[in-house]
């Protein structure tokens, strides 16, 4: 396993993330098809054998048990000085009107809640899943300086927002001293690359770590276009994330060509694709079978070529923004 700074901090990370929206107790939350503790545990634990350090989850995942599970698991399967846990904090947890969002009240109740779940003292990367319109980002960013100062954090991370709220946020914190946005985590993969717009150059500009999130487009670029999955089925979120773009189609059947060239799974080409972006630091990998752990470890060893490369990325057209909401 390779290791690489977490943008310009000195925090080293696997060149893949767990993402753990996969773990957690199956009737809690809207994710039905994931894994409950039994089923979740081996999977951590071989990602750890296999050198992730890294591990992303939310508080809202699973209503918090995903930070339950993950903390057990960690705590049991590795130190805690050898892990980097990272969390996030906007949606909602508990209902009336400040039970979500980034105020200087819901951030301060719920690290606090997250750390009691994950079972630790401090996060690594603390993270606003969403941008919330209805706080000001000053007040935001003021609550998250009083968790780093406090020691609950190391450090503080963004998701999904536009590049002109982020310059924000980064111009704010300079300009009062608070804790920096060191990372985004945000939606970028073959079927949605939006961000090579203005996010991704305003993070390599600033030395911001990517870490992408569906870098597998929800497993549309691991499977045939017309093929379905259990997941696939009955996430409604993804399905407002990807279309029927004829563009769209086009590209999942050149990773298949691609895949088929190398002898090896879709979902490693695919991989390997965000993987070979100079300014992506860690995709984030999800993972509920075995295989799919595998497929992940081995596109770190996938090398795809100039012509390859081109050909992937050639049938992309300009989508609608996608993930933000």
């Amino acid at each position: 396993m390779d290791y690489v700074n977490l943008g310009r901090t000195g925090l080293h990370v696997s060149r893949l993330c767990l993402g753990c929206m996969s773990f957690g107790v199956p009737d809690r939350g809207n994710h039905p098809w994931t894994l409950d503790e039994e089923a979740s545990r081996p999977l951590i634990r071989r990602s750890i054998e296999a050198g992730i350090n890294f591990f992303d989850t939310a508080n809202v995942y699973s209503d918090g048990t995903s930070e339950e599970i993950v903390g057990r698991a960690l705590r049991d399967f590795s130190t805690r000085e050898e892990v980097v846990i990272a969390t996030k904090v906007h949606g909602a947890m508990r209902p009336g009107p400040n039970g979500r969002g980034l105020s200087r009240k819901a951030i301060l109740a719920e690290i606090d809640a997250s750390l009691r779940r994950l079972g630790t003292d401090y996060v690594d990367l603390y993270q606003i899943h969403r941008w919330d319109p209805t706080t000001p980002i000053d007040e935001t960013l003021a609550a998250l300086d009083e968790v780093v100062r406090s020691g609950r954090a190391r450090y503080v991370g963004a998701s999904s927002m536009y590049a002109w709220q982020f310059a924000k946020a980064l111009f704010l914190a300079d300009r009062h001293g608070w804790s920096r946005f060191v990372s985004m985590q945000d939606h970028y993969n073959l079927l949605q690359r939006e961000e090579e717009r203005e996010m991704l150059p305003l993070c390599a500009d600033q030395g911001i770590a990517v870490l992408p999130w569906s870098p597998l487009a929800r497993g549309r670029l691991t499977r045939p276009w017309d093929d379905q999955t259990e997941r696939s089925a009955t996430d409604d979120f993804g399905r407002s994330l990807y279309g029927t773009d004829a563009g769209d189609r086009t590209i999942v059947d050149r990773v298949g060509e691609v895949a088929d060239g190398h002898g090896v799974p879709r979902a490693q080409v695919a991989l390997a694709w965000v993987l070979h972006q100079p300014v992506v630091t860690a995709p984030i990998v999800g993972v509920t079978r075995s295989e799919h752990l595998d497929d992940a470890l081995a596109a770190l060893r996938v090398s795809l070529g100039p012509s390859e490369l081109a050909a992937l990325a050639a049938p992309y057209r300009p989508h609608p923004i996608a993930g933000f909401a």
